[in-house]
């Protein structure tokens, strides 16, 4: 008897998520005010995924042009579509990506976006704490941080 398939047949497992059919609603949102360096960037998101416990979702994201500081409350793998980016760390470390670059951005980072040109994006993100928990961190309540792409600020 195998016993993985007995826990396999007692959890319901969600279908795959084919991004080009799946079906989001697409929510707009800007970064806090004083958190923008330059211009006047305008965000969108569509989360084509979230597990049960919205700590783990997968979608596209957007941006038109400006400069904004961030903090990342989560991990983040973001694969870029379309438009060019400069991530630069709090340290002064400059990363540039383009078309066809894919990236991981670790939980804790603080820095600043700088989005060229408009922005698109493929975005994997896990957060590791449970968000109900999280959002009683003094941290994650400032209004730099990034608390999901779920979320408008």
């Amino acid at each position: 008897m195998c016993l993985a398939g007995i826990v396999i047949t007692d959890h319901i497992v969600p279908p795959i998520v084919d991004f080009s059919r799946a079906s989001a609603e697409t929510l707009m949102f800007k970064p806090a005010p004083e958190c923008v360096l330059r211009g006047a960037p305008v965000h969108t998101a569509r989360n084509l995924f979230s597990d049960g416990t919205g700590r783990f979702r997968a979608g596209v994201w957007q941006s038109t042009p400006g400069r904004w500081r961030v903090r990342h409350a989560e991990f983040e793998f973001c694969h870029i579509t379309r438009g060019r980016v400069t991530i630069e760390a709090g340290n002064g470390r400059r990363w540039q990506f383009g078309p066809g670059d894919s990236l991981v951005i670790p939980a804790g980072f603080e820095g600043t976006w700088t989005v060229w040109e408009s922005l698109s994006r493929l975005y994997v993100a896990y957060r590791p704490c449970d968000p109900r928990l999280c959002q009683s961190s003094a941290w994650l309540g400032t209004p730099c941080t990034n608390q999901g792409h779920s979320e408008a600020p």
